[in-house]
């Protein structure tokens, strides 16, 4: 590897050829300086395929790009909760990004499901940001263990495709620290990808391509990011504000305008060449990591397509099963049903789409395994129905033991681009599956959607395997787990819910074009449903499997930690079915302080552990300070308060198996300002003002009138408890002590200095 002085290197360029390094050359690459040796570098969309495009570029996916393979796309491998298989999937991506000659691919997408709406759902991991951040870290690792670097996007809040390049998303300081922020967060700070790409939206009002807190306070002094920041295609919208906001490269390139823009700025002093000399110096380092470090490229299609089949199989989900899978090869007749058995949907459609080199149908995979007869049943181009083809598949269903029907949404209704307006299947496919279910009783109905879809025939029929969109060999995978060569073990990453109408969002998607509000706070995804006590079709971390496991004996390594140490969790689980199979064990933490409003639990951890029939592991977990914190916006920190913590070890966020308590003791004391209108409650809770009060409390108790000695059946102790006294003295207000204690405003100020003052004590 070569000893490179970038800063040096720096010093030998041009304005213009600094300014020049901080767009793109075209759209796929980076200009390169050839009098100093500076490559031009190529990058290219990603994240679950490489889509590189040789000749006419675009980003909305329309010209053809190289045969690549298509793994299952990330609303799939979400449900996997395999942090390794993502790093397995990553170090492919990387293998095939070397020998294609390809610097950074674009991705992973962390983006918040916010709502089942949003057209790219598809490309984004989960609605929990645990989750997103941590598929989204072992993604980056595995691609650039082989020197090839990752883009972390759409940085930030950018949940929805609707009016997506201007609107802006409003949303506090809190909810966006926690969700929106916290799927990027771990990700970025664990796994340091190359690249962060900003979104296209405004954040309260300002770009993200131009947000100085977002791209510099947050990401690099914060969160000590040392990598360069990217545009969306597209997304400048100033570009001298946005590189002094922390955006170092625009793509793709402007035809030199912006450029001249940046050098105007140098020369007529409105901006430091420091500034542009930083952000020329991030991206070489970047640039020169990959070149001088090329390896060995292997981009072996047909083993990658193997592997593709595989992760498909470990992040398919299995909804219901009333004993109808697995199927049986022999001595069962089987229909195949459903335009999609025979050219199923496995990925997004947009930037992210793929010109897969081979695909794999369920109809040629079942051709090693089984004899099926198959019938279209459905057209995908347009939403109607064809009576012949109902008319046959309804027959064809009818003459055998099980009829399977390939259902979900075609590519029209979900892409890049726009949001879908409703969460339906096409009626014509919904009136099919129902059709069949009345003369055939066993029925299964495998999905090929990027997000959730609303099922109104979910109680007619006895089988339905989510195979989400699962990239070329979705087809091998979904043979191999309906006739039970391979075990179902994803789990839900999202929440299904039973319609639209009960997501949290549903009131504010997607705005009216020009502001979104993010009025549901903290409560997305199963942080509102399970807060609520709401019915959902499907439960977020669910999944069937065709075996069945215990969880026993759990254990925490203190019944009381502060919030700086770290609680080991352990755990036994056990196979008590007869297959092999794999569990994904979920651990949530319940905040009962009531110190802050928050959900009634959430996903802090987890792990997927692999058992043969009767065997049992000890599985084992860590929860950190930030497993137990919230964003307090008042100490602008991540906050734990002191007091009881429930851990849930579950199956899903509805089925919690084991449950201990620890208590946590914070060792940061919030301040407090006392004013006239500082309540008793609030000074009861400080340690340093308390004893001051409870020295004052039962005079001010007598004063309300909840003194005990009241006698018996007398109106007024019947009309005033000393439960009610209480709650008046704690709501009460310093203020309120001219009223119900005589004390004068002089006194009262004189109180609150010594209250203040004892606070401030160290």
């Amino acid at each position: 590897i070569m000893n490179r002085n970038v800063k040096e290197l720096v010093k030998q360029m041009t304005l213009e050829e600094k300014a020049g390094m901080c767009s793109g050359k075209d759209f796929w690459h980076l200009k390169g300086v050839e009098r100093l040796g500076i490559p031009e570098v190529m990058v290219s969309d990603g994240p679950h395929g490489l889509r590189k495009q040789a000749a006419e570029a675009d980003h909305l996916g329309l010209n053809e790009s190289i045969k690549a393979v298509c793994f299952p796309t990330a609303c799939a491998t979400a449900c996997s909760f395999d942090r390794e298989l993502l790093e397995k999937m990553g170090e492919t991506l990387g293998d095939e990004c070397q020998a294609e000659d390809v610097s950074v691919i674009l991705g992973p997408a962390v983006n918040i499901k916010r709502s089942p709406l949003c057209g790219r759902n598809f490309e984004y991991f989960s609605e929990d940001p645990y989750l997103a951040s941590q598929m989204a870290a072992a993604h980056i690792k595995g691609v650039q263990s082989k020197n090839v670097g990752t883009s972390i996007k759409h940085f930030a809040a950018n949940n929805q495709e609707y009016r997506r390049m201007s609107c802006s998303s409003e949303i506090d300081e809190r909810t966006f620290r926690e969700i929106y922020l916290g799927a990027f967060e771990t990700a970025i700070k664990e796994a340091k990808p190359d690249t962060v790409m900003c979104s296209y939206n405004k954040i309260n009002g300002e770009f993200a391509s131009e947000n100085h807190r977002l791209l510099t306070e947050i990401l690099r002094d914060e969160w000590g990011y040392e990598g360069y920041v990217m545009s969306d295609w597209g997304a400048v919208n100033d570009r001298v504000k946005g590189l002094k906001a922390g955006l170092e490269l625009e793509m793709p390139g402007g035809n030199g305008n912006t450029d001249r823009e940046i050098v105007e700025a140098v020369k007529n002093g409105t901006m430091d060449e420091q500034i542009l000399d930083t952000a020329v110096e991030r991206i070489l380092n970047i640039v020169f990591k990959f070149a001088d470090n090329r390896q060995e490229g292997k981009f072996d299609r047909e083993e990658d397509h193997k592997l593709a089949g595989k992760i498909a199989a470990e992040s398919m989900v299995l909804l219901k099963n009333e004993g109808i899978l697995p199927l049986k090869a022999q001595g069962q007749k089987i229909a195949f049903i459903g335009k999609f058995a025979e050219k199923p949907r496995f990925q997004g459609g947009g930037s992210s789409h793929i010109n897969s080199f081979k695909i794999t149908s369920a109809l040629d995979a079942v051709k090693e395994v089984a004899e099926v007869t198959y019938a279209q049943g459905y057209d995908v181009k347009e939403d109607k129905i064809d009576e012949a083809l109902l008319a046959e598949a309804v027959q064809t269903a009818k003459e055998v033991d099980v009829a399977v029907i390939f259902a979900g949404l075609p590519d029209a209704f979900e892409s890049e681009g726009y949001d879908r307006s409703h969460m339906r299947m096409p009626d014509c496919q919904n009136i099919l599956i129902s059709r069949i279910a009345q003369v055939q009783k066993n029925v299964v109905v495998v999905l090929h959607n990027g997000s959730p879809v609303e099922m109104p025939w979910a109680d007619e029929v006895k089988g339905i395997l989510e195979a989400y969109l699962c990239g070329e060999a979705v087809g091998q995978a979904e043979v191999d787990l309906l006739f039970g060569k391979a075990n179902p073990c994803g789990k839900l990453a999202e929440t299904i819910p039973y319609q639209l109408s009960d997501n949290p969002s549903y009131l504010f998607f997607p705005g009216d074009g020009r502001t979104v509000e993010y009025r549901e706070g903290v409560f997305v995804g199963y942080r509102y449903y399970d807060t609520k006590e709401m019915p959902v079709r499907y439960p977020f971390g669910y999944g069937l499997s065709y075996t069945t496991f215990e969880y026993s004996d759990l254990q925490l390594s203190a019944e009381e930690i502060k919030d700086t140490d770290t609680l080991t969790v352990s755990l036994k689980v056990k196979n008590t079915g007869n297959m092999a199979g794999k569990e994904i064990v979920q651990l949530y933490v319940a905040d009962k302080t009531g110190a802050a409003s928050r959900p009634v639990k959430e996903l802090k951890n987890f792990v997927k552990v692999e058992l043969q029939p009767g065997e049992e592991k000890t599985v084992q977990m860590q929860l950190d300070k930030r497993s137990f914190a919230w964003y307090n916006i008042q100490i602008q920190d991540w906050y734990a308060a002191t007091g009881k913590y429930e851990i849930l070890a579950a199956a899903s966020s509805r089925d919690i198996r084991l449950a201990k308590t620890v208590n946590v003791v914070s060792t940061t004391e919030l301040p407090i300002y006392v004013t006239m209108n500082t309540t008793i409650s609030e000074l009861l809770e400080n340690s340093k003002t308390k004893p001051i009060i409870e020295d004052m409390s039962s005079s001010l108790m007598e004063h309300m009138g909840g003194s005990q000695e009241a006698e018996e059946g007398n109106a007024a102790s019947e009309a005033i408890t000393p439960e009610m006294s209480l709650k008046m003295m704690e709501n009460a207000p310093l203020r309120s002590m001219r009223s119900f204690m005589g004390m004068s405003t002089e006194e009262i100020q004189e109180l609150i200095q010594k209250l203040q003052t004892a606070a401030e004590e160290n």
